[in-house]
């Protein structure tokens, strides 16, 4: 077994791997060719490593492509979990779509930057001066419905399982929950219902390490969205936990040998 890694925080520790760093991509061609797994490559890098070199991936294929962008993850929930999607529009930024928003949305709602984390780049939209602000620091127009809560739940996946699940509170500012933001820790009961609904997504879209964020408006869990490389400041045991479920998981994948032609019924194996 031979790994190589891109990036040796998440990974410190495996056996038997090697760290590259990004720029050594095409120097060095010969050690991926021969790497059972990549780990953790960027973005810019799969089409080379996939297509180019043949080599499997981790994290899968699909955390990387729908986790790009909170587009690419609406449009994916909304394909396989309808009903637990908050009522979204996307649209071009131009005049007449801005104004076509304006007038369907009613006050309050959210207005998002695609490419964002960290509770950075969302706006909760009160006031026309506040959606002109948003219209000017945005070329995709992303509008959601403001879903009354004051806390919500990140659910982190890795490999097949749930490895943690827990509140954050909302900060002083009343509209951002992120830790990054001030939001606060609360590991009380986290509802079923929430962690089924992102076992169920995660397994149905091949989504094998991430940190889904959930809003439970009464019993009824909304998916807002997935960070493929999200922080550990609120999982017990920190940055060590998420590397042994990693570990864990992709041994016990390298192990494996399914019968020609099967396949489990449970999360895919990861992507190639």
């Amino acid at each position: 077994m031979v790994w190589v890694s891109f990036d040796p925080l998440r990974t410190l520790g495996f056996p038997d791997t090697r760290f590259l760093k990004p720029a050594q991509l095409y120097s060095q061609q010969e050690l991926l060719k021969q790497a059972d797994r990549v780990l953790f490559p960027e973005y810019w890098q799969l089409g080379a490593l996939l297509y180019g070199m043949q080599r499997k991936i981790f994290p899968s294929l699909p955390s990387y492509l729908i986790g790009h962008d909170k587009i690419e993850m609406t449009r994916a929930f909304t394909a396989v979990v309808p009903n637990h999607v908050p009522e979204t529009h996307i649209a071009a930024n131009t005049p007449e779509k801005a104004a076509e928003l304006w007038e369907l949305m009613s006050l309050p709602f959210v207005a998002k930057i695609p490419r964002s984390a960290q509770g950075s780049g969302v706006w909760l939209v009160t006031s026309r001066a506040e959606w002109r602000a948003y219209l000017a620091a945005t070329e995709v127009l992303y509008v959601q419905e403001y879903l009354p809560i004051d806390r919500d739940l990140r659910v982190v996946v890795v490999g097949s399982e749930i490895i943690a699940a827990y509140w954050r509170l909302q900060s002083g500012d009343g509209f951002h929950n992120n830790l990054s933001r001030g939001g606060v820790l609360d590991y009380g009961p986290v509802p079923e219902t929430a962690l089924q609904l992102v076992r169920d997504t995660a397994r149905q879209l091949g989504i094998d390490h991430a940190g889904f964020d959930v809003a439970m408006v009464g019993n009824h869990p909304f998916l807002l969205e997935f960070n493929r490389l999200f922080g550990t400041a609120g999982i017990p045991g920190g940055d060590q936990a998420v590397r042994t479920a990693i570990l864990n998981y992709l041994s016990l994948d390298f192990l494996a040998v399914p019968p020609t032609g099967s396949r489990d019924e449970g999360m895919p194996r990861p992507a190639e």
